[in-house]
This record gives structure tokens, sequence and C-alpha cells, in this order.
């Protein structure tokens, strides 16, 4: 540090310097959750942002910055370093609001006088006196405040417990201050911001890679990218850049999918090597297991400093993700396959001994799963089977269906029969997904032994219906429950919910919708354990269905968007429940005309509805696919879409999936009156359904039908064969009336209404009536998606006074979005305090290259006037020239538009 000359400013170059926001990125993402104007934020006098490196801080502080100065106040900033004394720390602040807020005479006593004493507070008070008698709404931010000493973290906290009304604080640390504020905190004076909050959620990822990438990177690659970084900002902005350097953005990502630990080390290998061997041993061993625990730790290298080692490297290396409440972590995903590719290159009967160290430590905690993983993976297997036995049944009714599937790799049949529970496991993995036969095989195996044991034999037509329902045969699933319409005596609340959602799906397949929604009314409520916490996700599943089919797409999102937050926290965004759940509120979204929200939602999630959805829910996430690709532009995607739909539909030997690819075809080309194509795909869709109805029962054929019916209607609307549309119609509507299809009888309303209306008859009222109804359930998309022609007849009506002004106002204006122009970019300043209104003006004239005259004649003064204002300009700037007071207004933030 430089000698300080108290008499001379330039004696403080090396503290100006820590004056100096950091250069905002070009790409920088302004998160609307962590937006200043959040209810979290709103008006908090101090803000905490406390995170490891690699989380974005300093991006966030970044973000806050330009918000403050558009809100019109003054900002400070300050980076924080370990010379940071009281003395310097003062000093520090003095220069941060001469630089930042245009104020050369600010502090001139602090820095000449005794006040800025060393060992006392009363530099600060009198910093703090002096931002009170100013006219600013002053923001401190304090960058980096980890690395301030003792005696500058307590001068800071004196700051942000004695802060007067017009002056707030934000600080960014790795650690510490969270506790030291909790007085200010408990009082809603103070706000934490943690890790959890800084990781970028998937919406925020798309939108990063969006504007980076524009269309070169699709929304599935979007979706790989999120996973392969679980939301990390700096394993996003080590990838992103990766990307940059590649010729395409896309097969980056693809080969990090595909190879983790090798792309991986390209990425992370560099933050490993940084630490010292001994960290990194730590970190290879630990890599062992999928969560870690202090406890765990130490039982892993036997050193029993391991929780501190754990703790430190957790505080300081952003390889770590954490809970804000619990001890236990985990590695982050890239850096944990780095490390792993280092363990294996460990002597086996070392990584022998790591695997039965975390077996005996786990199994002692009756984590018996994850026992058994380690047993297995040392060579244990007669243990390994034993523990998985013990564990799998409870793991399959938690959701985790993945790791059963993995174990039913592992296990010999033998196996099986020994452990009633793994048998029980293994049926319900493979029932709820395409393995039915596998399913009813094991299920025969078992009722062969149940005798009179009800619960289970209640239990198999249980699984056996649910297989039936998958495989898509509704009335197979409902005679199969017919005899169980009572559950047996059991105290089970995750049995009794099971009921419950069997019942309620069984009433929605009859089309008694709110008759489902009873059924789950009388079911166990409360936390009852992670069993009955799934099958509770499944009733709301049930009952987002029943207000989808409906039509009241409102309730449903209500209903869908929690849950499938929760449950993506708990399972994992492709987990199937989370995917099919995802679907029924893609299709919600879009019929809300939220076209894009409805992409992010399916984006990288149709291959897990290929082998593990519910006919239903596959076809509702093609169809809803289709469609925004559509919206889009995009026709030739929508068609291929379809086609693979057609393809799912054969591979899992569904053909209501078939049929339902080609009536959508056919709509898709009967709004632009395809009249021969339409007319080829209906022979392929009856010649499909009529070899696929001898096989079924009357609830798929009267789903089907109704299917048939409306693709006829669409091919003679194509080719505009009025009398034959109007009979279709009429054939479809009794059957969407029976089913509780909402929209469907909307849309078949409103499609009435345009083929009496294009045969010469009136049918304002039906219309009228039709637009009533889509606009009460929130329904924007279904009169442009049942034909445009019908769309635009529509807006006409409301145009021409037909119908009343508010039944269009959810009609979409256009099948496609215009493509918004490029705005043309001029110097604005921002409305902050730190500059008068004139001198704003005067700032923006300026940036134009304007002169004193002409900026005389432009702000309506005399050019003694404005040369005045000029002068005031480069003083509070502290600025020599014209173009230097533009460059120092641009870098404090106070001129946008030159970027």
């Amino acid at each position: 540090m430089t000698s300080v000359n108290r008499g001379s400013d330039t004696a403080f170059s090396e503290l100006a310097l820590k004056t100096m926001p950091p250069r905002a990125p070009r790409h920088l993402l302004a998160r609307a959750r962590l937006s200043l104007d959040s209810e979290a934020l709103r008006d908090r006098p101090a803000v905490v942002v406390q995170a490891p490196p690699g989380f974005g801080k300093t991006l966030l502080l970044a973000q806050w910055r330009r918000e403050y100065l558009a809100h019109g106040a003054a900002v400070a900033w300050v980076s924080a370093d370990t010379h940071d004394d009281p003395l310097h720390f003062l000093q520090c602040l003095v220069l941060a609001v001469r630089a930042g807020c245009a104020r050369p005479g600010f502090g001139r006593t602090l820095l000449e006088g005794a006040a800025a004493a060393p060992g006392s507070t009363e530099g600060l008070t009198a910093w703090l006196a002096e931002v009170a008698q100013t006219s600013l709404d002053l923001v401190l931010i304090v960058d980096e405040a980890e690395r301030l000493s003792q005696d500058g973290v307590a001068a800071l906290l004196y700051l942000l417990h004695n802060a007067p009304p017009n002056l707030r604080i934000v600080v960014a640390a790795r650690g510490g201050f969270d506790t030291a504020l909790s007085d200010l905190t408990a009082y809603g004076q103070c706000t934490v911001i943690g890790a959890q909050a800084l990781r970028f959620r998937f919406d925020e990822t798309m939108t990063l890679v969006r504007s980076r990438f524009g269309d070169r990177v699709d929304a599935d690659s979007c979706a790989r990218l999120h996973e392969l970084t679980d939301g990390w900002p700096l394993g996003l902005q080590l990838l992103l850049a990766a990307m940059e350097r590649g010729a395409d953005p896309r097969s980056v990502v693809d080969a990090m999918a595909a190879r983790p630990a090798d792309e991986g080390e390209h990425l992370v290998g560099g933050l490993i090597a940084k630490l010292t061997p001994d960290d990194v041993a730590f970190l290879t061993r630990i890599a062992v297991v999928d969560h870690v625990h202090p406890d765990l730790c130490r039982a892993l290298t036997g050193a029993e400093q391991a929780p501190e080692q754990l703790a430190r490297l957790v505080r300081e290396t952003p390889i770590f993700v954490s809970g804000d409440d619990s001890d236990w972590c985990r590695l982050h995903a890239l850096a944990r396959s780095v490390l792993q590719a280092r363990l294996a290159e460990l002597p086996r009967t070392e990584q022998d001994e790591l695997h039965t160290r975390a077996l005996r430590w786990l199994a002692a905690r009756g984590i018996t799963e994850e026992a058994a993983r380690h047993a297995h993976a040392a060579g244990q297997h007669a243990l390994a089977y034993e523990l998985a036995g013990r564990s799998l049944y409870d793991a399959v009714m938690q959701g985790r269906l993945g790791t059963v599937l993995e174990w039913l790799e592992r296990l010999p049949d033998a196996e099986l029969d020994r452990y009633p529970g793994l048998r029980l496991a293994a049926a319900w993995v493979l029932a709820l997904g395409e393995r039915h036969a596998e399913a009813e095989a094991l299920v025969a195996r078992m009722l062969d032994g149940a005798d009179d044991d009800a619960v289970l034999r209640y239990e198999c037509a249980l699984i056996l219906s649910i297989a039936a329902y998958y495989a898509d045969q509704p009335d197979r699933c409902l005679a199969l429950l017919e005899p169980w319409r009572q559950q047996p005596a059991a105290h089970d609340p995750r049995l009794a919910q099971m009921h419950a959602n069997r019942l309620a799906m069984a009433a929605i397949l009859h089309g008694q919708t709110g008759n489902a929604r009873r059924h789950l009314q009388l079911a166990p409520r409360g936390d009852l354990g992670e069993g009955h916490r799934y099958a509770a996700r499944w009733g709301e599943f049930v009952i987002g269905m029943s207000y989808l089919r409906e039509g009241q797409v409102m309730l449903s999102e209500a209903i869908l968007r929690p849950t499938l937050a929760s449950a993506e926290a708990d399972l994992g965004r492709r987990h199937p429940l989370a995917c099919m759940l995802a679907s029924l509120l893609a299709a919600a979204v879009y019929e809300s005309d939220r076209v894009d929200e409805a992409a992010a939602l399916l984006a990288n999630r149709l291959d897990v509805l290929e082998r593990s959805g519910t006919a239903e829910t596959s076809l509702l996430a093609y169809v809803s696919a289709a469609r925004v690709a559509a919206v889009h532009g995009a026709e030739h995607r929508a068609l291929d879409l379809l086609e693979a739909l057609y393809a799912v539909g054969v591979a899992r030997r569904t053909p209501r999936l078939c049929i339902a690819s080609l009536a959508e075809q056919v709509r898709m080309h009967a709004g632009r009156f395809r009249a021969e194509t339409c007319r080829a795909l209906i022979v392929r869709l009856d010649e499909l359904v009529a070899g696929a109805e001898a096989g079924h029962g009357p609830l798929w054929c009267r789903d089907v039908a109704l299917m048939q019916a409306m693709a006829h209607a669409n091919a003679a609307v194509a080719a505009q064969d009025w009398p034959s549309a109007l009979d279709a119609l009429r054939r479809a509507a009794p059957a969407a009336e029976a089913m509780k299809l909402g929209r469907k009888r909307i849309e078949i309303m409103a499609l009435e209404a345009f083929v009496r209306h294009r045969g010469g008859e009136d049918s304002r009222p039906l219309m009228r009536e039709a637009m009533n109804l889509a606009q009460t359930y929130g329904l924007a998309r279904t009169f442009a998606d049942a034909h445009p022609a019908l769309a635009d007849w529509g807006r006409r009506l409301v145009e021409e006074g037909a119908a009343e002004p508010g039944d269009g106002q959810r009609l979409p204006v256009a099948r496609t979005p215009r493509r918004a122009e490029r705005p043309t970019r001029e110097p604005r300043a921002v409305a902050s305090t730190v500059l008068t209104p004139k001198e704003r003006e005067v700032l923006e004239l300026l940036a134009r290259n304007l002169s004193n005259k002409e900026i005389a004649q432009a702000i309506g003064v005399g050019e003694v006037t404005a040369k005045w204002h000029v002068k005031n300009l480069f003083g509070k700037l502290s600025a020599g020239t014209r173009k230097h007071a533009v460059r120092r207004a641009q870098l404090l933030g106070l001129l946008e538009g030159l970027e």
C-alpha cells in the first residue's frame, strides 16, 4: 500500500481503484425473481448475498446497481481488500461516494481531519452524518466483504446497524454475515440471499442461452445444459464459453452429456488443480458417495479433522451443492464426474475399502438402499441383495423408480423370490412404464401364494390396474378395480391415498370429473411420510387432469404448478411423474397462449414420456409440442413431431396414439385447406380404427370415435364440404359431452357456427356463446387452433360489434408471433439523483456530439448557460474533456445506450 498524503487526492489512487464497479458482461441476465422490486427485497435497508465463489454474487450486484440507478438512487461501490483496516475502509467509503455519486467535495474533512484516526468509530459516525445530510438516496455496495480484516468487518457491521434512512447497504460475502446480522434479519431490516436462491432456474438458463445463441440452441439443448450444470452459475458460464468456442453449440452440450468425465475435466479440472494435494485427495475419496455428511467424511478418510476440512471446502470452493439448513451436501455433478474418474485410478483394494466404510456408516444409520449399492460395489453381493430386499419397496413407494430399475438389472431371479418386498417393488416399477407383461407375470407369481392375504391381493389388483392404464386399456383397468370398490382394512395412509387416486381416475374415465375430485378430498391429509407424499402427488396429477379435461385451464394450472415444482425439487426434472405433470401443465399454459412457456416445460422430456408416461400424457405432450412448433412457423417440425408420436404408438402397441397423430395431422392440413392430403390421411385413420376396435372396450372406442369424427369434420372443412362437416361435428358433440371435455365442446360449437356461417346461415349467436365460454375458461388458443379462418371470423365479429367488446379479448391476433424489430439504441441518461434533470439532458446531448451552441438551442437556453451546465458536469464527473465526461458517465451507469 502506498503511503497517504492527506493533502493530495493523488495519494488515494490505489484506494480509488477499489471504488470502481466491475464491467458488467454484455450478456448479463437480469433475473426478475431476484429483482429489487421482488417481495423479498423491496424496501429492505440491508441485503446480504452470501454464497461460495462461483455463484454469481458480483453479477447480481451489477444487476442491482443498474436497478438502483434506474430507480433514481446514487450508488457507491467498494471492493473489499485484506488491507482494509478501519482507516483505509473509511477512506474507501469517502472515495466511493465521490466517484459513484459525482460529489467531488464529499468527505473532505474526513480525509484531512482527525476524524479518520484508526481504532474508533468517530470517522464512521461522521461519514454516516454527512450521508444523512446529503440530498442523495444512497446505496452502498460492498463486494467480497469476507476479505475485510476483523476490524474492517466490525466497521461494516457498525454501518449496517446505524445506517440513516437515506442509506441502504448491500454486502456480498462467502459467509459469516448471516449470523452477525441475525438481529436485523429477525426484525425484517435485512434479507439474506443464499446459494440456493442464486442458482439459475431452467427458465433463466433458457433466457440466458437464447440471448447468446438465439435459435442455434433449441429448448431440448437448453434443458440438457441446465441439468448438466444444475443451475450452478459458474458451471453455466464455463459451458457457455465452451459453446461459443465451438462451431456448433449443440454439439458441445451433446458431448458433455455423453462424456461428462472427459469434458468436465476441461471445465472444472482447472478449479480442482488450484487446490492443495491434500484437498484433492480428500475430494477424490468422498466422491465415492452420492451425498456427503461431515461424519461420513470422517469415516471415509479416517481423519478426525475431516468435518472441518469439508466445511472449509464448501465455503471456499464452488463445487458443492448444499442446502441452507442441512449438514448434508453433495458434489456438483460436473466436479464429481471428474473426481470419480480419478477415484477409478486408485488401487482396487483402496476403492473396495472406501465402499466398505461407506456401507458400514450408512447401514448403521438406516440408509439401507445406498448401503446396498456400496456393498455390491465392494463385491459383497449377498449382503447387497439382503439390504436391497429391505429397502427397495420403500424406494419405489417414494418414487425412486430409477433406483429400483437399476437393481432389477443386477438381481438374479432367485433373489426376487427370496424377498417378497423385492417382488412387489419390481412389479410396481414395471407396471409404471411400458413393461406391462413383465409386471403381470410377477403379479401372477405373487397371487399364487397370497391365499387369504386381502391386503396383498388388493395391492396386486392396484398394480394390474395401473399396468392396464399405462397400456391404454381403460376398460380393463376399470374391470380389475371393480371387485375392490371398498379398500380392505389397512391402516396405511399410503394405500388409502392410492385407493382414492384409483377411484378418482375411474371417475374421470367415466366422464365424472367432479366426482373424481370428491374422492380425492376424502384422502388422508398431512405429512404422513415420503411414501404418502409421492402418492399424494399422483392425486394432484389426477385433479389437474380433471380440470384440464373440463377446459378449466386456470384451475388446472393452479394445482399443477406447485405440484410440479415440488416433484422436480424432490425427484428431479426428468422423473416420470415430473414429466407427466409437465405435460399437463404445458397443455394448460399453451391454451392460455403462453407458447414459449409450454415449450420450456416440455424441453428434454418427450423421450421420458415415450418410455414411462401414460398414453394420455404422451399424447398431450407431443400434440402440444407440435402446436408450439406450428405457432413458431416451423410446420415441418410440427409434422415431424406428429410422425414421432405415430412411431411411439407403434412401438408401445398403443393404436390410440397413432390415431391421435393422424387426426392432428388432418387438423393441421385442414387449416391450409389441403383437401387431398386430408383425404389420404382419413383413409389411413379409418383403416387403423377398424383394425383396432375389436380388441378394446366401449370407453376406448368412445375416445377414438371422437377423434375420428373431428378428423372427418376437419377434412370436410378442408374440402369446403359444409354439410359433411356439420354432420361429423354433430356426431362428435355427444361424445365430448359424455367425456366432459369442455375445451373440445367449445371447439365443436365454434366450428359448427363457422360451418353454418359458410353455408349461408346466421350463426353469430352460437359463435358468441363459444367466444364467451372460451374467455371464461381462459382458452386463448382454441379458435386459432381449430381453424385460422374461424379465428379471423371471430375477430371480425368483435370489430363489427356483433360480439360484446370483452368476448374477443383473448383471441390470438396471429398464428405466428411477429419478430420484434431491433430497437435503435440512443444515448439515454439514467434518472438518478446524482445529476439534475437539466444536467441529464445536457449529458445526452454531449453523447450525441453536439456543440455548446447546439446544446443551448436544443434545451432552449443561452450559450453561456449551456457552457455552465457542461462545466458542472465536468466537475461532478471529474472529467477534463467532453469525451471523458461521456465515458465517465457511462462507467458510473449514469448513461446508457452506447454499448
